[in-house]
């Protein structure tokens, strides 16, 4: 009788392992698709200036949430039916400080467009931050993201390359991702195809 209880313990111990991994596995898979089931962006590589990743290959942009330096909440899905350009920036990067004017003229031309811009300010302080935008005359949003969350759900990018800039399409997909200091010429080039693109 014992032999028979404890067997069936152990069928029962080896079942909730089994149901435990399950779920797990799951989870991860996921994590890693959308809900149409493509397979969600994970940097491979920088785009080459001013070009585009071919529509056919990009992939969706993950979900985010956050604060804005002015305290007010934003969530990503407000960026979704136009473009958008996401600027990793911090106050205390040399090369940001040079950038973003050059941002600010290339959203001041294309916001009628429907671009949408926004700065993600990280590993900052947030008072740092705001002295920095209003120093530079960026008058786009920018979200508070100190520990640098948001480049984190970009699986594999590299959070620690401040500048970046990561151009969505009015998808929300990834078209294009540029290390380092970005130039007008790059980004107009990229957002005049962009603009050109057909709707999906």
């Amino acid at each position: 009788m014992k032999a028979l209880v404890a067997s069936r313990v152990g069928r029962l111990r080896l079942l909730a392992v089994l149901l435990v991994l399950t779920a797990s596995l799951s989870a991860c898979s996921s994590g890693n698709t959308d809900a149409g089931g493509g397979q969600q962006f994970k940097f491979t590589g920088a785009t080459p200036a001013g070009e585009l990743i071919a529509p056919g290959e990009r992939s969706p942009a993950p979900s985010f949430t956050g604060e804005l330096l002015d305290g007010s909440s934003f969530e990503s899905t407000s960026l979704a039916g136009n473009p958008a350009v996401l600027n990793f920036w911090g106050s205390w990067c040399p090369p940001c400080r040079v950038e973003t004017p050059d941002l600010q003229a290339v959203y001041t031309d294309v916001e009628a467009d429907g671009v949408n811009f926004l700065g993600v300010d990280v590993k900052d302080e947030r008072q740092l931050a705001k002295a920095f935008v209003a120093d530079v005359g960026a008058q786009y949003p920018s979200l508070f993201d100190p520990r640098g969350e948001v480049a984190l759900a970009f699986r594999g990018f590299p959070a620690n390359v401040i500048p970046s800039t990561i151009v969505l399409d009015k998808d929300g997909r990834v078209a294009a991702v540029y290390t380092g200091q970005i130039t007008q010429e790059t980004l107009r080039t990229a957002l005049a195809s962009l603009l050109k693109e057909g709707g999906s």
